[in-house]
């Protein structure tokens, strides 16, 4: 998103021209500057902490009529009150800083974990779709963005909610990596038939909507699902991948699979919500419950209200998500 402000979207050049005037602002943590995009025009990084409200002033100062985009967030804590306090408590601060300093709109990313996992296969969770979190990372952000929406109605902050589903693309997290290496590997796991499906956002469609969403006046207050076109079922995902490390990437792929009774995903449940309900949080227990599970979106709304053009489809984000792997490691 950063490069995006900066630089534009080269799927999109007439979305955003770049602009060295243009003022932008980073709230990061400490000690983590170096995993910002480097020699970018305008860009400046203030160390702070969500949860510190001071930060959040300081961030927003002098900066009224501006627009924030609300990125940060905790998905794999080792402690369920880490979900709350970043995700919640976090935001909280950020839009009560947002709204004393005078901005005009703040696009805070949420996730599909409010809705929690598709009824049906044949379902696909649209705006009008009802709170099911899905444990407490769900919870955490379901609870945002009613907050979110509390601000707006009680300050005039105009808000807008962009539900994100698995994103991709380059500059991906380690997990994103470690998926590819366990395919690569034949390590990756499938629980059930793999035939679930889910929605991905590659990265340059998600700015595309984050930028749309700041910039279309009559998206004020409102809640989009932004993806790529369509969902993809788990053996897709992992087919293409595959198929690009070999035949584009000059990989040897295991052509294995780690083939998982279905059943299996309901234990990895079951041990979740135990493990959550004493506080704890366990990554790969919570990825596992997941894996066979159906996570899909519309995105109508947002084509239809924003002009949202997801241009990138799987095969080519990923395409893009192992040129950027390998160019760093290229002995990956």
């Amino acid at each position: 998103l950063v490069r995006a402000l900066t630089l534009g979207l080269p799927d999109r050049p007439d979305l955003l021209a770049p602009d060295p005037t243009r003022s932008l602002r980073a709230l990061i943590l400490p000690d983590t500057a170096a995993d910002l995009p480097q020699n970018l025009p305008g860009l400046v990084a203030l160390e702070g902490n969500l949860c510190d409200p001071a930060s959040c002033l300081r961030l927003l100062e002098g900066m009224r009529g501006g627009t924030l985009f609300h990125t940060a967030g905790v998905i794999h804590p080792q402690r369920v009150q880490t979900f709350f306090a970043i995700n919640v408590t976090g935001t909280r601060n950020l839009l009560e800083a947002a709204a004393r300093a005078g901005l005009r709109r703040v696009v805070v990313v949420s996730s599909n974990s409010p809705c929690g996992v598709n009824p049906h296969p044949d379902h696909r969770f649209d705006e009008e779709s009802p709170y099911r979190p899905y444990m407490n990372y769900g919870r955490s952000k379901m609870l945002m963005e009613q907050e979110a929406r509390r601000i707006a109605a009680q300050t005039g902050l105009e808000v807008v909610l962009i539900r994100a589903p698995w994103f991709y693309g380059p500059d991906q997290p380690p997990r994103q990596t470690l998926f590819f290496q366990m395919i690569r590997d034949g390590k990756v796991p499938i629980v059930g038939h793999g035939n679930n499906l889910r929605s991905m956002a590659y990265i340059d469609n998600l700015c595309h909507g984050l930028l749309l969403a700041a910039m279309v006046p009559a998206a004020a207050n409102q809640t989009y699902w932004i993806a790529d076109q369509r969902p993809y079922t788990m053996n897709e995902i992992i087919d293409t991948v595959e198929r690009l490390l070999e035949n584009e990437f000059g990989q040897t792929c295991r052509h294995r699979r780690v083939r998982l009774p279905g059943w299996l995903g309901e234990v990895a449940r079951l041990l979740d919500w135990g493990l959550q309900g004493m506080g704890l949080y366990h990554q790969k227990i919570h990825v596992l419950s997941e894996m066979n599970k159906t996570i899909a979106c519309r995105v109508e709304k947002a084509c239809q209200e924003l002009g949202y053009r997801p241009v990138v489809d799987l095969e080519e984000g990923m395409r893009r998500s192992l040129t950027w792997l390998f160019s760093r490691s290229p002995n990956f």
